[in-house]
């Protein structure tokens, strides 16, 4: 495959660009933040858009996609700049794509084939790369196209009647498989996280998820909160794998905080599903912190993405703190206060700075304080047992020793005080 050499960068597939826009189409985003968001998408496969090309279709044409006379003009670009790849925003169908390919004569794919291709880039551990190769299956299945009419017998003698099965035939078994296997796979880790969720709801300690757009600084902010030290970096899904980490709040309270995927406008549905057994501890979650990066001018598209993918995880209902991240980005915070008029219990923050946490580590306590009580009970002093579950477990106010009991007043989480309830 040709290469080109950018500057002192490594070696770059040159990409062409196809921006399809369906008129009757509602229009959320702009083209041109489309074609911002596609590039970045490029960008993060190691290509460079040497050339991009907008049609305005009325429908889909069932074979080409896209006009005959705009084939033509691609063509023509991709001979003019010696073009290794096209990248439609549009879904391909199998037979649009094999058509559309051996017109232009060169590599042809789509938006999912792209995000595809950087989730099984970023994926370290054996969940994720199992979901990206589950969502690579599933979108492989329907698209599978024969090559000829070549049979592939089983040979002659009792048992092998009839030709054989055709490749074709023979490649869509061996997908369905692995299909079958890899769920198999997900079901497993998804009862091994469903154990994990059933042991920290019987410790009762809260979970808080963060999710948000690709690139909004979750994990930034996951470091921030907890002093973990995920790697982080500027680009699109920059973390697939799963990170929990616990954070201890001014009120003493312990709450488990879960970064996961980030989302983007029309993330593929091929990678909601594979990554279900991930995104179901969003839907298990006791509060969802939407980061937002408030610098980028998108933001607002960006937050009904997120909500609309919320929506179809069945957790658009669930309390969500709006951050709005990367205030230190901002030319100017004087519109702050307008942006939070926005948004729902929204608060304004610069994770990368560690700005504004301790308003935002407030505010979750304050939606949190439902599932912690106050306490004032009286230890027996043979239950030094108990007394040291309050200490670990909750927010210890006041300690008074008597010649038979201990006397402790404190916040702890529910289930802890309904353990101290009968004790005397």
């Amino acid at each position: 495959m040709k290469k080109e050499l950018i500057g002192n960068e490594r070696l770059k597939e040159k990409v062409l660009l196809v921006l399809v826009e369906l008129r009757r189409e509602r229009k959320g985003w702009a083209i041109e933040d489309s074609l911002e968001e596609m590039k970045n998408l490029v960008e993060a496969c190691n290509g460079i858009v040497i050339e991009s090309i907008i049609c305005k279709i009325d429908k889909p044409q069932a074979s080409i996609l896209i006009g005959d006379g705009k084939l033509e003009e691609i063509k023509a670009l991709l001979d003019a700049n010696k073009i290794d790849t096209v990248i439609f925003s549009h879904d391909l169908k199998g037979s649009q794509q094999r058509n559309i390919e051996e017109f232009l004569g060169v590599k042809t794919i789509d938006r999912t084939q792209l995000i595809l291709d950087i989730f099984a880039r970023r994926a370290t551990s054996l969940e994720g790369k199992t979901q990206v190769e589950l969502a690579q299956m599933e979108y492989l299945l329907p698209r599978l196209t024969g090559k000829g009419t070549e049979m592939s017998r089983l040979g002659g003698g009792i048992g092998t009647l009839g030709p054989g099965e055709t490749k074709l035939e023979s490649d869509r078994r061996r997908i369905d498989q692995k299909i079958i296997s890899l769920k198999r796979e997900l079901a497993s880790i998804a009862s091994s996280r469903a154990l994990k969720r059933k042991k920290r709801k019987d410790q009762g300690i809260p979970l808080v998820s963060l999710v948000g757009y690709t690139n909004a600084g979750k994990s930034t902010l996951l470091n921030a909160l907890s002093g973990a030290e995920q790697i982080t970096k500027d680009g699109l899904f920059t973390t697939l794998d799963p990170l929990a980490r616990q954070v201890i709040l001014p009120n003493c309270q312990k709450i488990i905080l879960s970064d996961t995927v980030g989302f983007m406008n029309d993330l593929p549905h091929h990678l909601v599903e594979a990554f279900m057994s991930t995104l179901e501890e969003v839907r298990e979650s006791d509060l969802i912190l939407n980061v937002l990066d408030i610098s980028n001018p998108n933001f607002q598209n960006m937050y009904n993405a997120v909500i609309d993918v919320l929506t179809k995880l069945e957790a658009n209902e669930k309390n969500i703190i709006t951050v709005l991240n990367k205030i230190d980005k901002l030319d100017s915070e004087v519109w702050l206060d307008n942006y939070k008029t926005k948004f729902p219990e929204a608060v304004c923050v610069s994770a990368i700075n560690k700005k504004n946490l301790d308003e935002l580590l407030n505010m979750i306590g304050g939606f949190l304080s439902s599932v912690v009580r106050e306490i004032d009970v009286n230890i027996p002093l043979n239950r030094m047992d108990l007394v040291n579950m309050i200490h670990k477990e909750g927010q210890v106010f006041s300690v008074k020793y008597y010649e038979d009991r201990i006397n402790i007043r404190a916040s702890v989480p529910n289930h802890i005080a309904g353990k101290l309830e009968n004790i005397s």
